[in-house]
């Protein structure tokens, strides 16, 4: 035993030694190179001299970055996580400084820019020759990834020899999308899962609700409830507050209503972590997690810890911030190639879009996928995380892009290094993927028509239009419209806007899903209030052809969907005569039905026009790839699950709704032991 340890001393101490020689030799390269970048005095100094001075600065820089780098780093927790990747250079730029200020030779010296292109260098060269030297030592391996995300048990109970298991969602991958992937060979990690010579997991596509977005699908899936979130954001009459998922207080308040609803802390409140989701999850361990993430900072209430526990060390940090600048030149180059070759559909990139999709696609991935690690070599039970980076960037650049593709390839290499880490974990893992939903493509509603869903909605109110939609045609269509339903003659030239006499209506876009709200109404408006208020508003919008179907409550009928040509059919009757909702597919009518059961439903659900055929969709929002309705791909996202694990859902029967994910995910948990279902054959997968 003895021995062990001493080996183990003498092999960390060698690879240390290798890093130092190598971050000297380094130095001396760049002092060769960089012309503002000195070992040596003025007059001149022999080689000796010269590389003692390397040395010196490589060892100083090396003690400063680990002893120095985590400070430095909580203090980067204070401030806007989009500035960091630039702070990272500077900070590293300055320790490379104060290192050859600690030369009691006084030797050396670098200009500003140059002490941060040599702090980089070095940084990233250390890195990759610990990494390669900690290859072939699986205890070297096991504790860089213990200090990548910095958990560890310490002295607590010994790890069960049970299955754990690692929940991935790829935010926003669609199963055609994921299938179609497979089929090019963009993600050869799933491929081989799932059809490869000894396929381990199967693939099956699931049915979001109405509501097909981050917010309504998670909280679902990590809570087992999500009733009363009628879309991404939504008005909230009582309150006089719009709620938005992705806001820290909003998400809180989400979450703890559906704890309240369900009596139960969530997925993952048995021994469970929760990183860079919406919600908790009831787990212990939490980072990146949206509904914790207020101002008040305490030790139990750190959203940025896992940034703390990546940054940490000073070489995840340049790596990637080196990684983030490339990924904005990546999207400024796409977004350029896009603008000149006009390609359509498209919509602007510019402002701090670079920026946050960098965020998104590298700093968010390389911190979550980072603490998924650490928490299975910690062996946690439960562990449920989120990557954002597709979604991100489908939004703005299409769902079956290239740029989006692209994204796809660097997920699969992201699971890959986690399938490796689980070989090296205290107990055995089962790794399920999933998402949250799909994304549909399409123009923009303000692209196809000139104006957007509040510009209608003003129209159809009688309230003054912007002169940017106007002066379009579609303005003039929905004007024309407009006087149509209130049986005015058409007036080509000095037209005036009839003055609303009441409070403006709020209008809310989540997608290709729209909300129109009366905030001076304290109920839920009925049909029969919103014809005697506003006589043209609904035959507007539901005239008009960029959009499907409105749904709206009903004195007689209690709620109603609306179409064109006068079409108005009662909520139960929808399974007889779909109407409008014909082309949504099958279960639209269902999804509908539950959500006019919201108490918090707006006054005018509003839902873009689908195209069955090309699957498109027109977003009120500005994305040519977008979820949050009823319409193609959004509402057909993916479940991959291990083969030991039971089926989801019985042959026949379709997987529906977030709340019925989280069923399917709770017993999964429970099926530890082994499998509780019979293997198939060959034979009779085939004929499946």
């Amino acid at each position: 035993m003895l021995g062990r340890r001493w080996r183990r001393v003498a092999s960390q101490v060698g690879r240390s030694v290798t890093v130092w020689a190598v971050s000297t030799l380094t130095m001396l390269v760049l002092a060769g190179i960089l012309p503002d970048f000195q070992l040596q005095s003025a007059d001149g100094d022999s080689a000796t001299r010269i590389a003692v001075t390397a040395a010196f600065g490589a060892g100083a820089f090396g003690v400063l970055s680990a002893l120095a780098w985590p400070l430095l780093v909580r203090l980067l927790l204070l401030v806007p996580a989009l500035v960091l990747g630039l702070l990272v250079f500077f900070l590293n730029g300055a320790l490379l400084l104060v290192a050859l200020r600690l030369n009691p030779a006084e030797r050396g010296g670098a200009a500003w820019e140059t002490a941060v292109v040599v702090a980089a260098v070095m940084s990233a060269v250390a890195s990759a020759t610990g990494a390669a030297l900690a290859v072939r030592d699986d205890d070297a391996y096991r504790r860089r990834l213990y200090r990548l995300a910095d958990r560890r048990r310490g002295s607590g109970p010994p790890c069960p020899s049970t299955p754990g298991t690692v929940f991935l969602q790829l935010d926003g991958v669609g199963h055609e999308v994921l299938r179609a992937a497979l089929d090019k060979g963009l993600m050869p990690t799933l491929a081989r899962w799932t059809d490869g010579d000894r396929p381990t997991h199967r693939l099956t596509a699931w049915r979001t609700d109405w509501s097909s977005q981050t917010g309504a699908s998670q909280l679902g899936i990590l809570h087992g409830s999500n009733h009363d979130v009628p879309a991404f954001r939504w008005y909230e009459k009582e309150s006089r507050e719009v709620m938005v998922c992705n806001r820290p207080t909003s998400a809180a308040e989400l979450q703890r209503r559906a704890v309240a609803a369900t009596g139960d802390g969530g997925l993952l409140t048995l021994d469970g972590a929760s990183r860079g989701n919406l919600f908790s999850g009831g787990a212990e361990e939490q980072a990146l997690v949206l509904s914790i993430a207020t101002r008040r900072r305490s030790p139990e209430n750190r959203s940025r810890a896992g940034y703390f526990a990546y940054f940490s060390d000073p070489a995840n940090a340049v790596r990637t911030a080196l990684s983030f600048l490339a990924e904005v030149g990546r999207e400024i180059g796409q977004s350029t190639r896009a603008r000149l070759g006009k390609a359509r559909p498209r919509v602007s990139r510019g402002g701090l879009y670079p920026f946050v999709r960098a965020f998104a696609t590298v700093v968010e991935r390389d911190v979550v996928v980072a603490a998924v690690m650490g928490d299975m070599l910690a062996g946690r039970s439960a562990v449920y995380a989120d990557l954002v980076a597709y979604d991100e960037v489908a939004h703005h650049s299409g769902p079956v892009s290239r740029d989006a593709e692209k994204v796809l390839q660097r997920l699969d290499r992201a699971l890959e290094l986690i399938e490796n880490v689980a070989e090296h974990a205290p107990r055995p893992y089962r790794i399920v993927v999933l998402s949250d939903h799909g994304q549909s493509p399409g123009e923009t509603f303000r692209t196809r028509y000139g104006l957007t869903l509040g510009d209608l909605v003003r129209a159809g109110c009688g309230l003054p239009v912007p002169r940017r939609a106007r002066r379009t045609h579609s303005g003039a269509e929905a004007r024309t419209a407009v006087r149509a339903a209130l049986r005015i003659p058409v007036e080509e030239r000095g037209e005036k806007q009839r003055p609303g006499r009441h409070t403006e209506p709020i209008v809310l876009a989540s997608g290709n899903l729209g909300l129109v709200s009366f905030p001076d109404v304290p109920h839920r408006m009925t049909k029969e209030e919103i014809d005697a208020r506003h006589p043209a508003l609904l035959t507007t919008l539901a005239n008009h052809p960029g959009i499907g179907f409105l749904l709206v409550r009903s004195e007689r009928h209690g709620g109603v969907v609306l179409g064109p040509f006068g079409t108005e059919i009662p909520l139960d009757r929808l399974d007889q005569e779909p109407g409008p909702l014909a082309a949504f597919g099958p279960g639209a009518a269902d999804a509908v039905r539950r959500t006019h059961s919201f108490p918090h439903t707006a006054d005018i659900m509003v839902n873009s026009m689908h195209d069955p055929i090309d699957g498109e969709v027109l977003a009120f929002e500005e994305q040519i790839g977008s979820h949050g309705g009823l319409g193609g791909a959004q509402g057909r996202p993916f479940l991959l699950w291990p083969r030991v694990l039971s089926t989801p859902v019985e042959d026949g029967t379709d997987l529906v709704g977030a709340e019925q994910v989280h069923h399917v995910l709770r017993r999964w948990l429970s099926e530890s032991d082994g499998p509780q279902v019979p293997v198939e054959t060959e034979a009779e997968e085939r004929a499946a």
